[in-house]
């Protein structure tokens, strides 16, 4: 059972491994989110090129290949990709880059455990709007709180949240199909652009 006082501890040691840092933007490796291709391709372009070039775009057009979603989306998902800019960048971080809530398990030892990574150098930002998908993480507000006793965030934290959940709904639009569609849509909603 998750306790606040794991949640607290999680959210110190994410900011840790974020702060670790990473040489660029990717990583060394190819990697596989599912079926899905995870383009890991080493970049020093800042962050908002790498992210719109390696994750939202791709997953893009295997959606719109695959009939999940139409182009009304694809528009849409273009003009947010316009808007990202080099204000929402930040150096690279050390991320988990799959943390969905249901890849933290929480142990009898009152510690979180991550699991099923897709570790490559990105924004933080990224892996902590990944912890509201689905329901979010249990004692989220916690989890956030130590984190940024660690390492505060940048001002608007909040409202960049949906561009970076958007890679993650046209991941599994790519994957599972219109099923996920309504995430998209719902997403597309309240990101910029």
């Amino acid at each position: 059972e998750p306790t606040v006082q794991a949640a607290a501890h999680f959210g110190q040691s994410l900011a840790a491994l974020h702060r670790s840092g990473a040489h660029a933007f990717g990583a060394p490796w190819a990697g596989f989110h599912g079926s899905a291709p995870m383009d890991n391709t080493l970049s020093s372009d800042p962050w908002h090129e790498w992210y719109s070039q390696r994750r939202l775009l791709p997953y893009l057009r295997l959606s719109v290949d695959r009939g999940a979603l139409g182009q009304a989306e694809a528009r849409r998902v273009d003009r947010v990709v316009s808007a990202l800019d080099s204000g929402w960048d930040e150096p690279p971080a050390r991320l988990h880059g799959d943390l969905w809530p249901g890849n933290l398990l929480w142990g009898a030892d009152r510690q979180c455990w991550l699991v099923d990574p897709a570790a490559h150098g990105g924004h933080r930002e990224t892996d902590l709007g990944y912890l509201r998908l689905w329901g979010g993480a249990p004692h989220l507000d916690r989890i956030i709180a130590a984190y940024q006793e660690v390492w505060p965030l940048a001002e608007g934290w909040q409202e960049r949240v949906p561009v970076h959940q958007l890679s993650m709904y046209l991941l599994h639009t790519a994957l599972f199909g219109e099923a996920f569609a309504s995430g998209v849509r719902g997403t597309l909603a309240a990101c910029p652009g």
